[in-house]
């Protein structure tokens, strides 16, 4: 017997609007201290003037004479996993200043050697530049000034384990005999099978290595990833997104997330942002909510921030001091290694280019 036409029900046509983006929005805000170093008077000048006339003030002054230091320690991993932490230097160095020689004696201008193993570490310089020498006997400049050909960015896999020192390129850069320098270094995790991959070095800039996007007054820098059919060419072990973005006021940037990057940073710079109508101001960071295809960013009077996107490696973290691995036991294991000279000897940043190509050759790194 045929069913009743009335319990008979047309099926509805499959809607083909298409289904407008969904917005990330800010999970939490949170603002890193600010330390005070090279120079330490500046810094410290800085902190009063943040606790008289406010933050922003101290911001845009900091920004002018530098002093201070932020690391970012990203204490929940599940929210910033593939970041490990991001630090953002400002600094300056005078040659008339006469604190600075008296500094210099217990305080090197810089990083002297030391060990790594299990991550990359992204520096990336606005204003001045590095001078790097490593155990695996590499050696080069790289920086945002004429002199570093356009080579702003460095990226170190430290995989099993090197050490490196990374000196302040110190050139005065105006008539005042001043050396500003500013960078941002980050910490990048890799997968648990590569951690003990050979250590790389890559030094990237320019147009064909890390392309600018310049649209609606706003200016994005690919450091890593994609954006807008633009890449850059780092050689990177999980997916992720480094965009250094410049915003003149009243501008719009947007940004759509590829489906597996659940996690989404920004650390503003300079200026102040709004995020889906909420507005947060310099030197704070903000975490955005793990759901969503697309970040909108908008400013009044022009903002500048690093924006940080990735999948979730989804593996435990172990970091202590400059290694950063798996487990308790990997990370006794590196130290073990280090102080056994596997990674090679350390080295008096004092030295000169040969005395330290000697040093290198003399106690050599097994994992070169």
């Amino acid at each position: 017997m045929p069913p009743s036409s009335s319990l008979l029900k047309p099926e509805k046509p499959a809607d083909s609007t298409p289904r407008p983006p969904s917005k990330r929005r800010i999970d939490s805000v949170e603002r890193f201290a600010r330390l005070p170093v090279w120079p330490v008077w500046n810094g410290v000048f800085l902190f009063v003037i943040s606790r008289i006339l406010g933050k922003d003030i101290a911001a845009k002054l900091e920004d002018a004479i530098g002093g201070r230091v932020c690391p970012n320690f990203y204490q929940d991993t599940e929210k910033t996993s593939p970041f490990i932490m991001l630090v953002h230097h400002r600094h300056s160095f005078a040659a008339w200043d006469p604190l600075r020689y008296i500094q210099r004696t217990f305080f090197p201008e810089g990083f002297p050697s030391h060990p790594h193993r299990g991550f990359i570490t992204v520096t990336y310089f606005l204003r001045g530049g590095f001078t790097h020498r490593d155990s695996m006997g590499v050696q080069q400049r790289y920086g945002a000034e004429e002199r570093h050909d356009g080579k702003h960015t460095q990226y170190l896999m430290t995989g099993s384990g090197l050490l490196h020192e990374e000196m302040f390129d110190l050139q005065a850069d105006n008539a005042f005999g001043v050396s500003g320098q500013e960078l941002y270094q980050l910490w990048l995790n890799v997968p648990a099978k590569n951690k003990m991959d050979s250590p790389f070095i890559q030094v990237l800039g320019g147009e064909d290595e890390t392309p600018s996007v310049v649209n609606s007054g706003v200016e994005t820098i690919v450091i890593a990833g994609t954006y807008q059919d633009h890449s850059a060419s780092a050689r990177l072990f999980s997916e992720v997104s480094i965009f250094h973005v410049k915003m003149e006021p009243t501008s719009t940037w947007k940004y759509t997330l590829p489906s597996s990057h659940a996690t989404g940073i920004l650390y503003i710079r300079t200026g102040s942002v709004s995020v889906d109508d909420e507005t947060v101001g310099p030197h704070n960071t903000i975490y955005l909510t793990s759901f969503g295809d697309e970040v909108i960013v908008t400013t009044e009077n022009g903002a500048d921030f690093l924006f940080l996107s990735g999948a979730p490696l989804m593996e435990p973290v172990a970091a202590q001091g400059s290694m950063v691995m798996n487990s308790a036991y990997d990370i006794n294991e590196a130290y073990q290694d280090y102080q056994a000279g596997k990674m090679g000897a350390p080295w008096d940043h004092k030295l000169t280019d040969k005395e330290w190509k000697d040093h290198v050759n003399r106690y050599p790194s097994i994992y070169r």
